[in-house]
């Protein structure tokens, strides 16, 4: 037994280490290149505070349209300045916070008292209210465009149809109003089709016809206009995407291989059918992979903003074959999509286009996101701008009284002052001006038209 235990010990004891060496250095080498040429599946977040920023104003704008849609909903659009704790509980407010976070904002809520009931009340100032206004005529004048988006986004579900319901959660980033199912599916009967689905009890769009002059996604007109302007390679510019990566962004040499491999990886557009592909290659699965990031780039570029929650994209993923782990897929790919955790202490994901912000706001702003940002810069007014502006607008007010002649006694008493002469002086002499002013009336209007026509006779 001793002497078969030498013997396989000597044989499996390698002969010389010179020979194992080079091998083990070509496999560990090997396998070394092979993990570097490929995207990190799991990588750290880097924080744009350009993004974050943008998100720290949103978290305010979404607080004051809740409160801005509580006021609308009461009768005549008022809430009594007692029950707004009670009411405000419902928006998530912890006591006695609501009555704080009003009075941050003086230019969009108005405290004022009622003139009979002495009560105090609270209502949306009236540039609250030519805002609001505003957004809805952008709305509205932008529906033909949403009409659009909307065939769009039910061309890329691989069913043809999408949730009624997902797309009613979603209106607000894809500019659709609040009565779509009526004002928008509807309406145009020759785009949608609305489906009951009685064993689920769900309302589904459909498209009645697919229109290939829509199937043109936003980064193949992008790849055009790079290509035209910047002369860049047709080859290397055929299937890749505009990559900007935040700043602190760690770059090495075999990741910006592994991006530079992926660039180059062709991959099935969002509008095509794919259902009739084997996927069980490993071809397949890259094309796939690659299709998820196209997938999610035109669902941002179908968006008002740019932007849109984690959780909203989510709700698309079985229609869409999305990944099931949405956070790590976009954090593969940082250069294109950002994820902004600023909101909701944490809990809401918001995801941005990179290439459609510059220093925080969009490049190509459309009429529906410059209302929605006036009436932001509207909330972000200081409350000591709003005491400048009512200081002003008495000012004004005692300003206009002067010039059309509604002078104060004081005033005129000061300036018959500076004329000189006693107030007895001055009563004597406005008795005497009196005095003329009536005999001279008197007798202008004694006189007659048949008095002064018929002559005087001796």
């Amino acid at each position: 037994m001793n002497t078969f235990f030498t013997i396989s010990s000597h044989f499996l004891k390698p002969k010389s280490k010179t020979l194992l060496h080079p091998i083990l250095h070509s496999l560990t080498s090997t396998r070394l290149i092979s993990k570097s040429t490929s995207i990190p599946k799991k990588m750290d977040r880097v924080r744009d505070h350009a993004y974050d920023n943008y998100m720290e104003i949103e978290k305010k704008i979404r607080k004051v349209l809740k409160f801005q849609t509580l006021i609308l909903s009461q009768p005549n659009q008022i809430i009594q300045a007692s029950r707004l704790d009670l009411l405000a509980r419902r928006l998530g407010f912890k006591p006695h916070e609501a009555a704080a976070f009003v009075l941050k904002f003086p230019h969009f809520f108005e405290i004022y008292e009622h003139p009979v009931q002495r009560i105090l009340y609270i209502r949306l100032t009236r540039k609250a209210h030519l805002q609001i206004e505003q957004e809805n005529r952008a709305l509205q004048a932008q529906v033909p465009d949403a009409v659009t988006r909307l065939r769009k986004l039910v061309m890329m579900s691989n069913t043809g149809r999408v949730r009624l319901e997902h797309v009613r959660i979603a209106r607000y980033e894809f500019g659709l109003p609040d009565d779509f199912e009526y004002s928008v599916v509807l309406k145009y009967p020759q785009y949608f089709r609305l489906f009951d689905a009685d064993e689920t009890r769900n309302k589904y769009i459909e498209l009645v016809e697919r229109d290939a002059s829509l199937g043109v996604c936003a980064i193949e007109r992008l790849r055009e206009i790079e290509y035209r302007e910047k002369g860049i390679d047709a080859e290397d510019i055929r299937f890749s995407f505009i990559v900007n990566f935040p700043p602190g962004f760690k770059i090495g040499k075999y990741y910006r291989i592994a991006v530079w491999k992926w660039q180059r990886v062709p991959y099935w557009s969002p509008y095509e059918d794919v259902s009739g592909y084997d996927m069980r290659s490993l071809e397949a699965q890259k094309r796939m992979e690659k299709r998820a990031v196209a997938v999610i780039h035109e669902l941002l570029n179908l968006t008002v903003e740019k932007k849109i929650t984690l959780e909203r994209i989510a709700h698309f993923r079985m229609a869409m074959d999305l990944p099931k782990k949405l956070k790590e897929f976009l954090l593969q790919h940082q250069g294109i999509f950002y994820i902004s955790t600023r909101g909701n202490h944490g809990k809401l994901h918001t995801v941005f286009l990179r290439e459609a912000y510059r220093k925080g706001e969009l490049i190509e702003p459309n009429d529906l996101y410059l209302a929605r940002r006036k009436l932001a810069e509207l909330v972000l007014m200081s409350p000591r701008k709003a005491k400048m502006d009512s200081e002003l607008v008495s000012y004004h007010r005692d300003w206009g009284d002067d010039e059309r002649g509604f002078i104060g006694r004081d005033h005129v008493e000061n300036a018959f002052d500076d004329f000189g002469g006693s107030n007895d002086d001055r009563q004597e002499r406005d008795s005497h001006i009196g005095g003329d002013y009536d005999s001279d009336t008197d007798d202008g209007c004694d006189r007659t038209l048949d008095e002064k026509d018929v002559p005087a006779t001796d």
